[in-house]
């Protein structure tokens, strides 16, 4: 990529990622051209260890919010949360239409019902080979597989000449639902001329081929074969609606009775019921509450907390909290899924505490991954032959192996960029660079509250996991500034009181000290004696202890 001088970007393409891009979760893109923005997908992220306290993370589209009036609208390509996940936070300040297709709409609704936003959102299902024209771009949308049904990609036809956007998606000859993805259409958008290929990288570091969802089909029948006298429980992930159909089908064929638990399986289930994307056979799926009248070996538990997170059904059953199921020695737990990565630790929890409990945990070859392997991606290079390839969807790492296989696949050298979150890179037929940058990144969740904590509040939120608090309180006379109670220490997450005791005698003498000094020099402003204070108790303690805890001076006046 040269370093030409930036331009302002006039007629050409700008394309800007506002999250996705170091991490997997939180993919929004902004596609924009002149006085037109459209953003491919808006979804969330989910927090790290060191985020505490914090339940999501949302991306920050302050760009968007200060170009609404080009905005028209969301083009989503599927139904994971982190491609829809932030969508009913990012509508409520741009409130501009969504288009995607059928399960993914239907997703996207339910989150809507939720909110109460569904009267003001408007919404289009746009279906397979259909395009939405808006602004000056049009938005095709081609059919893909993925590990979510209705997956698309979308093919950007832009003044500057056509991006293809490929969405999350893997190659499927044989799909458990519906058609294999569309390589024709790929082929021929790739005969016409496809100016930029944004490909999904998350198993670019992979070698082979994505494995066919009907092989998990075929572990599955093993599996139960071969326990025939046990009771089984599955965990998946809630969206895999193929993976829950292969688990229904293979209960069916043993004559076992199936359960669907997990908040988020059992809303997945209701609405791909809906609209025949799953088929249950009569009678097979029974209520949580009937699972005592049937014996053990005829049912099937398909649960939610593959991933190891703590509320859900599984991580539950697993530490006993778990108020329907049991966990007993005679039972099979299988782990559809491999864990996301930073989510091992979580798992492996999970995996001893089934193991303590006796049960018998299988999870290999239960798995195929949503995502293309290597010679799948060289197969849509093949395809497509773009003039640039720009990696999308993974951390760093897996956006490198991709730029690589580009260049291997013809790609020239100059021509396949990497590009960060925030990134303005602007494409025109025979140029791809980063222009300018714009503010990106995440904003926390924490309940209700939304951007309210931020990283200073973070911080403290860590300093005070780390090393406790102190407060030291104090009453004044108002005018006389006369010590007329305290100073009290009151320690949290410090030392254990009772044990120390002599430690905080010392401590309480050393802000005596510092207040007297402070009285006895007529300091009255509270700002200052706080800092005296602060300052000598932490002197104190680093000496004494190598410790710094959060200390808290609070005055009263009287």
């Amino acid at each position: 990529m040269k370093s030409a001088p930036k331009g302002d970007g006039k007629g050409k393409l700008k394309i800007i990622p506002l999250g996705g891009l170091e991490q997997i979760g939180m993919n929004i893109t902004a596609f924009e051209y002149e006085d037109t923005i459209i953003v491919v997908d808006c979804g969330l992220a989910f927090p790290g260890d060191d985020m505490l306290g914090i339940d999501l993370v949302i991306p920050d589209v302050t760009y968007l919010k200060n170009n609404i009036d080009k905005v028209k609208g969301f083009v989503i390509t599927h139904g994971h949360e982190d491609h829809i996940g932030a969508l009913p936070y990012i509508l409520e300040q741009i409130n501009v239409p969504v288009y995607g297709t059928k399960l993914t709409m239907a997703l996207i609704e339910h989150k809507l019902k939720e909110r109460g936003m569904m009267r003001n959102t408007k919404r289009k299902v746009v279906k397979h080979g259909q395009s939405v024209n808006l602004g000056c771009f049009r938005v095709e949308y081609i059919k893909t597989n993925h590990s979510i049904q209705d997956a698309a990609a979308l093919a950007i036809y832009t003044p500057v000449g056509t991006v293809l956007h490929t969405g999350d998606f893997k190659i499927d000859y044989t799909p458990v639902f519906g058609d294999p993805i569309d390589l024709q259409r790929f082929a021929e958008l790739g005969k016409k001329g496809v100016l930029a290929l944004m490909a999904d990288s998350t198993n670019a570091i992979r070698p082979g081929f994505t494995m066919s969802e009907r092989t998990v089909g075929k572990t599955f029948d093993a599996i139960f074969a071969e326990h025939k006298n046990n009771r089984i429980i599955v965990a998946t992930f809630a969206s895999n609606v193929d993976r829950v159909q292969q688990i229904v089908n293979t209960a069916h064929k043993y004559g076992r009775k199936v359960v669907v638990e997990g908040r988020s399986m059992v809303t997945v289930m209701e609405i791909a019921r809906e609209l025949d994307y799953i088929n249950v056979p009569e009678g097979t799926l029974i209520d949580i509450e009937q699972l005592r009248n049937y014996p053990p070996e005829s049912t099937v538990i398909i649960s939610t907390g593959s991933q190891g997170e703590s509320m859900a059904a599984l991580s539950r059953m697993a530490a006993s909290l778990h108020k329907k199921v049991t966990i007993t020695p005679s039972d099979v737990v299988v782990l559809s899924s491999t864990p996301i990565p930073g989510n091992e630790k979580a798992v492996a929890n999970v995996v001893n505490e089934l193991s303590m409990k006796g049960a018998t945990v299988i999870n290999q070859d239960t798995h195929v991954s949503g995502h293309a392997c290597q010679e799948d991606l060289k197969l849509i290079y093949s395809l497509v032959h773009p003039k640039y390839a720009i990696p999308i969807h993974g951390e760093h790492r897996h956006r490198m192996a991709q730029k690589e296989l580009a260049q291997f696949m013809g790609v020239e050298k100059d021509n396949a960029v990497i590009i960060n979150s925030g990134d303005v890179l602007a494409l025109s037929e025979d140029t791809c660079e980063v222009i300018d940058h714009v503010t990106s990144g995440g904003i926390f969740v924490d309940g209700l509250g939304v951007g309210d904590v931020g990283n200073i509040v973070l911080r403290d939120r860590q300093n005070l996991a780390q090393n406790g608090i102190i407060v030291v309180v104090l009453t004044l006379e108002k005018r006389s500034n006369q010590l007329l109670a305290g100073p009290d220490i009151v320690s949290r997450g410090f030392v254990y009181v009772r044990e120390s005791e002599d430690l905080l005698e010392e401590a309480h003498a050393v802000v005596v000290d510092a207040v007297d000094d402070c009285l006895n020099r007529h300091v009255s402003d509270w700002g200052k004696i706080k800092n005296v204070i602060k300052d000598s108790l932490s002197d104190f303690l680093w000496k004494r202890m190598k410790r710094s805890p959060m200390i808290l001076p609070i005055i009263m006046e009287v």
